[in-house]
């Protein structure tokens, strides 16, 4: 079985990931013009934002909104449009320390005045940016599996921020999970009357895997972690470090999980 999975994971891992299409819904051509210029209106959210925007499974929205920057900065463009753009590069993922790179990059070929108008427009829109979510985009760039969305069903569960994408509910279903600095899970079993279980694959950051009665097992990319099914155990970051993980779910009869009691911080605090 262990095989198998290996084998699905690496078969992943050597090939970049095809990103699902995203459709970008615009609505301020017709909020702002529609009355006045209807048709121009159609083409700015339907045409530009509806379809060639929405083509990110051929360009990223995030390399979109570096392209997009870059040529208005490069036409002197410094108005609501560059703040717009700014603003959803950030959504996109651009960070606080990548768009101060951009600009001083952008400087040397579009002009200096250029940048420092753009460069004021910029620390306004990352002003308030929360040092956290910056380091999660930082992070998201460092695996080739997304951090998905807010792990809400199971936060009752968890000490902590987590995020969860499955990847896969065919044949073997698996997930991506991350973790903020910190966050762990609570001790819980995995429990099976025949096979079960679940198996971790480390991906990205650093964090820690335990088994009720014995030591701590740091958990680093490319770290498998077998946990047989009736077992009590917890896995999640390190204090210092974002972490993320695969977990398969290991084919079985009789199957349950158990969520038991949250790791401590007094215990969480005797990790190495």
């Amino acid at each position: 079985m262990n095989k198998i999975i290996i084998s699905i994971l690496l078969s992943l891992i050597t090939i970049l990931p095809t990103m699902a299409q995203q459709k970008i819904i615009q609505t301020a051509g017709r909020q702002q013009l529609g009355d006045f210029a209807p048709e121009f209106a159609r083409l700015n959210d339907d045409i530009l934002f509806g379809e060639v925007w929405s083509r990110n499974d051929l360009l990223s929205l995030r390399d979109r909104s570096l392209v997009t920057i870059t040529s208005l900065i490069s036409q002197g463009i410094t108005d609501t449009s560059l703040i717009y753009h700014l603003q959803e590069a950030k959504k996109n993922g651009i960070t606080r320390t990548e768009i101060s790179e951009i600009l001083t990059h952008i400087a040397f070929y579009a002009g200096w005045p250029k940048a420092w108008a753009a460069f004021r427009l910029a620390t306004d829109v990352w002003k308030d940016d929360i040092k956290g979510e910056d380091a999660k985009a930082e992070f998201a760039r460092t695996m080739i599996f997304p951090i998905g969305e807010p792990n809400t069903a199971y936060a009752k569960y968890f000490v902590g921020n987590s995020y969860l994408a499955q990847i896969s509910n065919d044949q073997i279903p698996f997930a991506n999970v991350t973790f903020e600095p910190g966050c762990r899970n609570n001790w819980h079993i995995h429990k099976a009357g025949k096979g079960g279980g679940q198996m971790l694959v480390g991906v990205a950051g650093r964090g820690w895997y335990q088994e009720e009665g014995k030591e701590p097992v740091e958990i680093l990319p490319g770290t498998v972690i077998n946990i047989p099914a009736n077992v009590k155990h917890w896995h999640g970051a390190a204090k210092d470090s974002w972490f993320a993980h695969l977990a398969f779910s290991v084919p079985g009869e009789e199957t349950d999980n158990i969520w038991l009691e949250p790791v401590t911080d007094k215990e969480y605090a005797k990790l190495p």
